[in-house]
């Protein structure tokens, strides 16, 4: 090629990113049906925050209700009662496996409902806010530490603005630097 000394090879990048991952959406409560623009806004997310990630394999997701995401919060983190999402990291794939599980991610319709009533959210905002933050948990990502969660709520903060939506640290951060909080 044209410019390349002989013996320079063009190099793939070290770090590529991954293919998009497979999404399976699963309504398991009726109350979705409120929102019929659950299901893009959902793959939308999923496809913002897989472009930013090497991981790649197949995605699973649940939209439920309170009671279902109470049970499971229960039965597996032991805290009864609900919340808005939950994460299931699948367990790391064979080395040579064609595609991996990435994990389940399960949302429950009224707590949603509910944090934007209060917060003062638009539902579908909200929702691709917690899908990010839900994906971001199936490729090693936390919160349990200072630090964990400023690299998690700025990975999330990029993401929903390369959706073009609002960031939704913004007005808590604002409201804490000018100590409303």
């Amino acid at each position: 090629p044209v410019g390349r000394a002989r013996g320079q090879e063009m190099r793939p990048s070290l770090r590529r990113r991954a293919l998009a991952p497979a999404i399976d959406i699963q309504v398991a409560s009726p109350l979705w049906q409120a929102q019929p623009l659950a299901e893009p806004t959902v793959r939308a997310a999923i496809a913002a925050a897989a472009a930013l990630s090497t991981a790649a394999g197949e995605v699973s997701i649940l939209l439920t209700d309170d009671k279902a995401i109470r049970a499971l919060n229960r039965d597996w983190r032991g805290i009864d009662k609900a919340t808005n999402v939950l994460s299931f990291p699948a367990p790391a794939a064979t080395p040579g496996a064609p595609r991996k599980m990435l994990g389940d991610i399960v949302m429950a319709y009224e707590t949603l409902a509910q944090e934007c009533d209060r917060q003062d959210r638009v539902f579908l905002h909200h929702l691709a806010h917690l899908t990010v933050h839900g994906f971001l948990h199936l490729i090693g990502y936390d919160h349990q530490t200072d630090a964990q969660a400023d690299a998690m709520e700025g990975l999330e903060s990029k993401i929903m603005t390369r959706m073009n939506l609002p960031d939704p640290y913004l007005a808590r951060d604002l409201d804490r630097d000018l100590g409303h909080a």
